[in-house]
């Protein structure tokens, strides 16, 4: 990937509402070219959509966890993404190496919300659980 398209990429991830001039300006390239150079990243799927950052508190879900799960039994087959995947508290489901197969980033209500949620995600998933609740969040 050219440095162009790092830039831009970069760009867009701190504001992805940013004028096709306005990036054209940071980068030193006309407002075609830079359209013309987003397409592509969109369509090699360099860019996959664009968002909204979220005040979470505003809308009834403050309170933030990471949730690490880890299977009952290790032969079954590894579908438990499928089997989360449309638990609308679960903002992020990673796969990693460690103690546990699967960290999960929730949000939720309240702390009798959040043991609702992972009453809910252990049935689901035949999982265990070991949960950090977010006390704050410099940056993210």
């Amino acid at each position: 990937m050219e440095d162009v398209d790092r830039k831009l990429v970069a760009l867009l991830q701190k504001d992805g509402r940013m004028s096709f001039t306005d990036l054209g300006k940071a980068v030193g390239l006309s407002t075609s070219a830079v359209h013309q150079r987003v397409r592509r990243l969109e369509e090699r799927g360099v860019l996959l959509g664009y968002g909204a950052r979220v005040a979470y508190d505003q809308i009834g879900a403050p309170l933030t966890a990471f949730v690490a799960i880890t299977p009952f039994d290790h032969a079954a087959p590894d579908d438990i993404p499928e089997r989360l995947r449309d638990v609308i508290e679960i903002e992020a489901c990673h796969s990693v190496a460690g103690g546990s197969n699967y960290l999960l980033k929730v949000r939720v209500a309240t702390p009798g919300d959040l043991e609702e949620l992972l009453g809910r995600i252990r049935t689901q998933a035949n999982v265990s659980t070991y949960t950090t609740i977010v006390l704050s969040t410099p940056w993210e």
